[in-house]
């Protein structure tokens, strides 16, 4: 096959679409999808969401990207890019979580810094038993930290490496989570374009290879009742104009060498706290996983070396210092929460908000804060639009859009019992 252009967005879901074109579109070109695509939802439903223009005859948008960003992909004979969304009057489209990450960075950079960011993923693997239905992975030797085939017996994590070292992605790590059979996928750090890019594109990978080997992964954030959740866990530092690491003070790092940066960073995690959970967690199985005492994200807090608060404080200095915000999950679209974690920590800082004191509870069985994140999708979109300020900085339209969509899918899965509600999303997340 003469080479062939994959070119995607992901979209309001979190779902990667696009379109396979050509080889003459392989350079700086455009193709255009239906406005619309952002009022469809899971189930196919179409809905007059914000900025979709439903009702006004479903117009078109415009999907454009640069030749420097086409790259090699895991399909035989593809290329893949991922583009910009463009209303059909040129102006950039509101709804395209791209769009808000470039200008959340766009913001930094004016005051000097550029972020640079590190994702970590965690995933469940399924596969079909003889009746067709379902179920865990079978992978009788998996342990929290393992690796081989007592872990991993098909070895599709062995191809997911292959083909991320082939095709350039930074792995950091792959290795089995604490519940089986889960994984952690972490790629190195980047500037936050870049690594949301990569992280999107490897997720679709993974996903991809894995069900060449009959294995459905999920990036669900709860698809077991019994067992843990997974995260997408959103590191972050900046980089001055030097090019050096603006977070320590004095190249030291941790809760008790916090720089104005860093605590105006926090402070304003820690304000949008409720408002964030949102963009950061939006599907009603979100809210299985962010729960007290569940290392999740629950928590309006923050603190050290500490897995049970949300902004957690790297003790590695110098160039290694940064912060982690471990709210989030992969059913959110990578860009609008990394764009919703670099606005909010923004607003802390230009807005001078208050650092209040760090978490000393263990988190199990103690905990200093009080408040956390709402109990269901409903109650997070209400804190969300509550939130104007965080709006402002995200977008009104992309925000609005995603409370629309959000509200539907209350409706949709209020009737569903935990593993209705997990199938509902599984084939997408």
């Amino acid at each position: 096959m003469t080479d062939r252009l994959r070119a995607v967005f992901c979209d309001h879901l979190s779902l990667i679409r696009g379109k396979y074109l050509p080889p003459s579109k392989i350079g700086t070109s455009n193709t255009n999808f239906c406005r619309s695509t952002y009022g469809v939802h899971f189930d196919k439903d179409l809905l007059p969401s914000p900025g979709s223009m439903m009702m006004e005859g479903l117009p078109d948008m415009e999907l454009r990207w640069n030749a420097n960003d086409i790259r090699d992909s895991w399909q035989d004979g593809t290329k893949v890019v991922i583009g910009d969304l463009y209303g059909m009057d040129g102006t950039p489209l509101p709804m395209c979580g791209r769009g808000a990450l470039k200008r959340a960075v766009a913001a930094w950079v004016e005051d000097g810094l550029t972020p640079m960011i590190g994702i970590e993923l965690e995933a469940f693997a399924f596969q079909k038993d003889e009746s067709g239905n379902l179920v865990p992975y079978d992978a009788p030797g998996a342990i929290v930290y393992g690796t081989g085939p007592g872990t991993d017996p098909l070895g599709f994590n062995d191809a997911i490496w292959e083909a991320a070292e082939k095709l350039g992605f930074r792995l950091d790590m792959i290795t089995a989570e604490y519940d089986a059979p889960q994984f952690e996928y972490t790629l190195t750090f980047d500037n936050a374009l870049k690594a949301v890019d990569d992280i999107v594109l490897f997720r679709q990978m993974a996903r991809e290879i894995a069900l060449g080997f009959g294995i459905v992964l999920t990036f669900l954030p709860k698809p077991f009742a019994e067992a843990g959740g997974s995260g997408m866990h959103i590191n972050f530092s900046f980089q001055d104009a030097d090019g050096n690491n603006a977070l320590p003070k004095d190249g030291k790092s941790g809760p008790d060498h916090l720089s104005d940066l860093a605590k105006g960073c926090i402070a304003g995690l820690v304000h949008h706290h409720k408002g964030l959970a949102g963009l950061l967690a939006p599907t009603a199985n979100s809210y299985k996983r962010l729960q007290p005492a569940s290392l999740s994200g629950y928590w309006q807090n923050w603190g050290g070396d500490h897995r049970n608060v949300t902004t957690r404080v790297s003790e590695e200095g110098g160039t290694k210092t940064r912060l982690e915000h471990r709210m989030a999950d992969a059913s959110a679209n990578p860009y609008t929460a990394v764009a919703a974690v670099l606005q909010a920590a923004r607003l802390g800082l230009t807005n001078g908000y208050d650092l209040p004191a760090r978490e000393t509870g263990d988190g199990f069985e103690v905990t200093d804060a009080t408040t956390g994140v709402a109990t269901d999708l409903n109650a997070a979109m209400d804190d969300l639009e509550a939130d104007t300020v965080l709006r402002a900085a995200v977008g009104e339209t992309l925000v609005d859009n995603q409370i629309f969509m959000r509200r539907a899918e209350v409706e949709k899965t209020a009737d569903l019992d935990d593993v209705a509600l997990r199938d509902f999303y599984i084939h997408y997340i």
